[in-house]
This record gives structure tokens, C-alpha cells and sequence, in this order.
């Protein structure tokens, strides 16, 4: 038989088991869970096992427990900030895009989000960008394409 695993007494098996059972986080509830069984005497497998969770991942929780306490039972995923998406253009590119907006496109046509993108590309240096990028630009600076649409369609 496995040795059980050690937890520091942070809390009581009891107090585990409020936890447990009041935790609105589904994930906070799972690792209260697994601490709730080791606390009784089950081992880190099969507590693991009972809760759905991997056996490292579940001695990573233990452990982390043993030396944070109640607080390392937080689900920190929800912290963590998306990645700040880049510019393509800087602000001056922007504001020549928008002037560059006020007339015809490079064709002599009407903008659309690839002619844009083309625009983007030529003016960064790049090989290629994205049509829908074009289109978020296209937004971004405000163009009313509807109206746009009418004046075109009157002349």
C-alpha cells in the first residue's frame, strides 16, 4: 500500500469539506475536493482518480498547499491578461491611412478591407497581411461604408 501523503493543517478536513462544497469555481472545487479526500486518509491516486484530475497535477496541488496554504486552492487562470495585440500601423501610418481614405484606392475604385490590406503591406514592408485586417482598420478609423455605399452609387 502507497504511503499517504502528507498535508500541513492549514485547515480541517472539515473545513476541506465546506470548502468543497461551497466553491463556485469548478476548478477550485475539484482541488478542494482531492485536499478534502487526501485530508481523510485516501491516497494521492486514488483521490486523483475520484475527482477527475492527473496524478502530478494532483501532487502539484498537494504541494502547492502544503506550502501556500488555503490560498493556492484559487483558480488563477481568470488573472492572466490575453496578450496585447500589435498595431500593424503607427499612429502617424494610421492617420495617412485615413487621409488615404478620403480618396480613391491605389485602382481607383472604392476601398474594401484586402485593397487595405494591400495598403498595410506596402506600407509596412510586409509580404502579406491578412485582408480581414484591412477590415478591422476600416473600422477602427471610422469609415461609414453605407453612406459611402449612397454616394457612390448616386454618382
Amino acid at each position: 500500500m502507497p504511503p499517504k501523503a502528507h498535508l500541513e493543517s492549514h485547515l480541517t478536513t472539515e473545513d476541506l469539506k465546506v470548502r468543497y462544497r461551497q466553491a463556485r469555481d469548478t476548478t477550485e472545487a475539484r482541488r478542494w475536493h482531492l485536499l478534502q479526500l487526501v485530508a481523510s486518509g485516501w491516497t494521492i491516486k486514488r483521490a486523483a482518480e475520484v475527482v477527475g484530475l492527473n496524478y502530478d497535477y494532483s501532487k502539484e496541488i498537494i504541494r502547492r498547499y502544503n506550502r501556500e496554504g488555503p490560498s493556492s486552492v484559487r483558480n488563477r487562470s481568470r488573472d492572466r491578461q490575453p496578450p496585447v495585440a500589435r498595431s500593424l500601423l503607427t499612429l502617424a501610418q494610421q492617420q495617412e491611412l485615413k487621409e488615404a481614405l478620403q480618396g480613391p484606392a491605389p485602382d481607383g475604385g472604392a476601398w474594401s478591407g484586402p485593397k487595405v490590406a494591400e495598403w498595410i503591406a506596402k506600407k509596412t514592408g510586409r509580404q502579406h497581411v491578412w485582408p480581414q485586417r484591412g477590415w478591422d482598420y476600416l473600422k477602427r478609423l471610422g469609415v461609414n461604408w453605407r453612406q459611402r455605399k449612397n454616394t457612390n452609387n448616386d454618382e
